[in-house]
């Protein structure tokens, strides 16, 4: 049979044509490449959006590039080989004071806590004195250097000096308090809520050191990250993406039913621990975000670089003004 009279009857019978229509489409959806940690939290909301097509109805062909580590990606994003990450806005900042015109766009919160075992008879900051504090995120933790201002403007407390920070991996950290080897940890929000389902709990959390250093509200601190260059030339693109983003929010904030669709990426040990990275998340949902939120970024930046300087800070005084991708906004 002739190849064009094959597919003639092929048209006729409508078995081609869905495929047509498929190529048809695919030809019109604009791709836009995300760089993610191969097991990062970001691939849970990527994987909402990706099962239920909020990307591709919004004409966008999503392409993920799994990534090793933070590095890998910040050098992907650099070399233009990925359009945007997830990072904080304090990076972007100080890439942008170096030459990198990267601004931002919120994510999530990122709720953290300073995490207690109860059997260790932590009560206050007080009760931290000549004890093991377990840290993940390092000497600049945000989390660390905002326990430090409270613990100086509330109690005149040198807390450098009067606790026995201990800096380990993520996993480290919470295996050691679950071993009873440290009274008290900060770490990232999904491992202070496995924490909490396995019977810790929150001495002081991210949201009142916020409000007792006298920020009003926490901003976003973690947010899609992007060249300035490539935002100006795709800000539909974006725009649409950062939509497909906050539907998928809405659908993991609304009901349970699709956190069964991701189970196997959040890796829960219990079903406890899996309700407890639930509600975490959901707690981290940008609900609002102009520019009350941005001045509420000022004010942390302000706080941050007071406590650890320009090792924090670098060439930083501020934060730049056109760090804040104008964009978007919430509601």
């Amino acid at each position: 049979m002739a190849l064009g009279h094959w597919l003639r009857r092929l048209l006729v019978t409508g078995c081609l044509l869905p495929l047509l229509i498929a190529c048809s489409d695919d030809a019109s959806l604009q791709t836009l490449r995300v760089g993610v940690l191969e097991y990062g939290t970001v691939n849970w909301e990527l994987t909402v959006i990706r099962d239920r097509g909020l990307a591709r109805e919004r004409g966008i062909r999503l392409e993920l590039l799994p990534m090793a580590s933070e590095s890998a990606m910040t050098e992907a994003l650099a070399d233009d080989r990925v359009d945007l990450i997830v990072s904080d806005w304090l990076w972007a900042a100080r890439q942008r004071a170096s030459g990198q015109r990267y601004q931002f766009a919120p994510y999530s919160l990122a709720v953290g806590a300073v995490m207690v075992n109860p059997g260790a008879d932590i009560d206050e900051l007080a009760d931290l004195v000549d004890r093991d504090l377990g840290i993940a995120g390092g000497r600049l933790d945000k989390t660390w250097l905002l326990l430090r201002a409270y613990a100086d403007r509330q109690a005149s407390m040198d807390l450098e000096t009067r606790v026995r920070p201990r800096f380990e991996s993520p996993p480290t950290v919470n295996q050691m308090m679950l071993d009873g080897e440290l009274p008290a940890a900060i770490n990232y929000w999904h491992y202070n809520a496995r924490l909490q389902a396995l019977g810790m709990s929150p001495l002081i959390t991210l949201g009142e050191l916020f409000s007792e250093l006298g920020v009003a509200m926490s901003p976003p601190v973690l947010g899609w990250v992007f060249k300035q260059d490539w935002a100006d030339a795709n800000a539909p693109l974006l725009q649409d993406f950062l939509a497909a983003s906050f539907e998928a929010k809405s659908i993991l904030a609304a009901s349970d039913t699709p956190w069964q669709g991701i189970r196997e990426l959040v890796k829960p040990e219990t079903r406890a621990v899996f309700a407890a990275i639930r509600e975490g998340y959901r707690e981290g949902i940008p609900r609002e975000y102009g520019p009350a939120q941005i001045e509420a970024a000022e004010q942390v930046f302000d706080i941050l670089a007071a406590e650890a300087g320009e090792e924090l800070a670098g060439e930083l005084d501020t934060l730049p003004d056109d760090l804040f991708w104008p964009g978007f906004r919430l509601p």
